[in-house]
């Protein structure tokens, strides 16, 4: 479900985890480094769960919405009539009839950890849209009709509500490590939630990378150090962020022991990830230093890439 760079960024906060710890041996450390990789799939995971279990949450609201205002003392016509057609809401049933969804609940704590009054608090922003009144009042359900309630509700009254983000800050563990991998998540959801496997974020073949590149520059942490330390110019090792390191460490790894990934496309996603989870200059600084390195390694033979067209 998540892109190679959502996993270079995982295998990178491993790494950076690791840190805290100095496991005796090659051995050892790869084997805590796969454990913390493990953890973080599984954390990110259940977050993107929570995310949906919000969703569906709001939707079936409306019943118990329903069932509380028509047991008032002396419910009003409104109360009597409130309309339920979103907790039959098509798109969401698709995703509470996936077993994998309902093995995900049952195998964690999510649905206890739902904020109950977050949930009401949401239904009722989403009961004084314009968007909800008039879909509510279509007779039909179209599917486009269907996703863009839903879609509503996470774009609008979620992630663009300051109110929401500063819960899922504040409460929800994970979040803002994970938020703009959570983002891709639910446009993927949003473009085929019916593919959608809640028990694995990762097919077999990307979990294998992950692993791999994991090992890799863990295994060849020394060596890819000797081809890094001659090209920070003007500056030791030491003083350079621990996060650029790290991501020098994992291009070098891809640049010689992953052969079905261009040069031109690891580099790419290691400036960005420099970007976005480092200092103001790491993108630039990243992008000079691999530049540096994959000339030489090109110079001595060592860079062999397998022919995309070959595959």
């Amino acid at each position: 479900m998540i892109s190679r760079r959502n996993i270079r960024v995982k295998v990178m906060q491993t790494l950076y985890t690791q840190l805290a710890t100095q496991p005796d041996n090659k051995d050892a450390a790869t084997e805590s480094g796969l454990k913390i990789l493990n953890e973080k799939l599984s954390l990110s995971l259940e977050l993107f769960t929570t995310i949906i279990a919000y969703l569906t949450g709001v939707a079936q609201y409306a019943e118990t919405d329903a069932r509380f205002r028509s047991s008032k003392y002396v419910p009003s016509d409104a109360d009597k009539n409130v309309n339920t057609k979103i907790a039959g809401n098509s798109f969401i049933w698709k995703t509470l009839e996936n077993d994998t969804y309902q093995q995900k609940l049952k195998s964690s704590n999510i649905a206890e950890s739902i904020d109950q009054d977050r949930i009401k608090k949401l239904y009722q922003q989403l009961c004084s849209s314009e968007l909800y009144a008039t879909y509510i009042n279509e007779e039909s359900r179209e599917p486009k009709s269907e996703k863009a309630i839903i879609r509503y509700i996470w774009t609008e009254l979620m992630i663009n509500n300051e109110d929401f983000q500063g819960f899922l800050m504040d409460e929800v563990s994970g979040w803002e490590d994970d938020k703009d991998m959570i983002y891709i998540l639910m446009d993927n959801y949003f473009k085929n939630s019916s593919n959608i496997n809640f028990m694995a974020l990762l097919s077999g073949e990307k979990l294998e990378y992950a692993k791999e590149l994991l090992k890799t520059a863990i295994e060849k942490a020394e060596y890819c150090m000797e081809l890094i330390e001659p090209k920070l110019i003007n500056w030791e090792a030491d003083r350079v962020a621990q996060i650029d390191l790290i991501l020098l460490r994992l291009g070098v790894c891809e640049l010689l022991y992953f052969p079905t990934i261009p040069t031109k496309v690891t580099i790419n996603e290691y400036i960005e990830i420099a970007k976005q989870y480092s200092t103001p200059q790491s993108g630039h600084f990243v992008n000079a230093v691999l530049d540096k390195i994959l000339k030489d390694l090109e110079k001595e033979k060592k860079i062999n890439k397998q022919d995309r067209l070959s595959r």
